[in-house]
């Protein structure tokens, strides 16, 4: 299975014939709900699209990385949020839906949400740390690394009131964090060895994006930290320029890597989740109602997307194990040696701490409140 929009029963020449004529939007959607489409049926979405655009007194640019009907496999909602916009807002906001990265991807739609280029992107945290560095703190390994302690901290008053605050001086609104699973550890075909402890990765090529906390975990870790760019990295891959890479699994099996991996393990290190930004100047400018109705439909497309998540990763994993990829669940002595090696607690992040919470005392804070059992319940990789 190839994962793009074009795996519908329709061409690609003609589904482009379709967008010139009726707009990608209203082709999209028609091609996400419905598994034949004819051209009368995608008239009708473009006209209801129409409709509402001209019934609202706002249009919200939405960006995403990812195509319509990714939420099958990678719990990213987009649908949903924009359904939810409208619907909350009583259609005074309309989405304008712009997904499968053809805005761009990562850091270039952060970038183009603070210019209100658009007005709102879904992409990764690490790639909205260059824009609000506290949210980095996400990246330091074993601490927050659950699904389960990921949504306690950022959902937390303390995070809310140390880091949010922070979001918006930076001219952003965080609306919501999208939960994926925690990184994994996986190896190329052929690696011959699977990551059970930081001992299996000694020496070994390890792809990294371009985070330099990232690049202290794997150090610790004893493997030698690669940068390679996300696009170039499945080459790298196959190459044998890089023997392994971290992305949750929904991530890997988005990105193509299905077929290419020998292994899969769940060292549940750091929670590699995603975030649906906003621009701040935009969002205020519209009236309370709609604010209010935005933020309503946020916390929507939240809750959905912890419910989508073991559905999304079931799928994942069931379509790479059929290309022949296998799975590593540490046990708890094994998790421990991770934690060991290159945890929260270990003095090398002390400078860190200080550097993006303020102070070890506030990372404390934030540890806490990750340990803290909060208001909504997530499922977690087993093992």
């Amino acid at each position: 299975m190839t994962n793009n929009v074009f795996d519908k029963p329709i061409g690609r020449r003609r589904f482009w014939q379709l967008t010139t004529k009726y707009g990608f939007t209203a082709v999209a959607l028609t091609a996400a709900g419905m598994p034949f489409f004819s051209e009368q049926a995608v008239a009708q979405t473009a006209k209801e699209e129409g409709d509402r655009q001209k019934a609202a007194k706002a249009t919200m640019n939405l960006a995403t990385e990812y195509v319509v009907g990714a939420t099958r496999y990678y719990p990213i909602m987009q649908l949903n949020f924009k359904e939810n916009v409208q619907n909350m807002t009583n259609g005074e906001v309309y989405v304008k839906l712009s997904p499968g990265g053809v805005l761009g991807k990562g850091g270039a739609l952060a970038s183009k949400v603070q210019s209100n280029t658009i007005q709102a992107a879904q992409h990764s945290v690490s790639n909205f740390a260059p824009f609000a560095p506290a949210i980095d703190l996400i990246n330091v390994p074993y601490w927050a690394n659950t699904n389960q302690k990921f949504v306690n901290l950022v959902t937390s008053a303390v995070w809310k009131k140390e880091v949010h605050n922070r979001v918006n001086e930076k001219g952003f609104e965080v609306l919501l964090y999208l939960v994926l699973d925690p990184r994994t550890a996986a190896t190329r075909k052929g690696f011959g060895r699977v990551l059970k402890t930081p001992a299996d990765m000694k020496g070994m090529k390890f792809r990294i994006p371009g985070s330099k906390i990232l690049e202290q975990f794997y150090r610790m870790a004893g493997a030698n930290p690669t940068p390679v760019a996300w696009g170039e990295t499945p080459t790298a891959i196959k190459e044998g320029v890089a023997d392994g890479l971290d992305p949750a699994l929904v991530a890997l099996y988005a990105a193509g890597f299905s077929g290419l991996l020998e292994t899969v393990s769940f060292i549940k290190s750091v929670e590699d989740a995603q975030v649906y930004s906003c621009n701040l100047a935009w969002l205020r400018g519209l009236s309370s109602q709609a604010q209010a109705g935005i933020h309503a439909a946020a916390d929507i497309t939240f809750q959905q997307n912890l419910a989508q998540v073991p559905a999304s990763r079931a799928f994942a994993m069931a379509e790479m194990a059929k290309a022949g990829t296998k799975y590593y669940a540490p046990n708890d002595a094994e998790l421990a040696q991770w934690k060991a090696a290159c945890g929260a607690q270990r003095t090398e992040w002390n400078e860190l701490k200080t550097k993006l919470a303020g102070s070890v005392a506030k990372f404390g804070e934030f540890q806490e409140a990750a340990d803290h059992q909060g208001k909504y319940y997530v499922d977690d990789v087993k093992g």
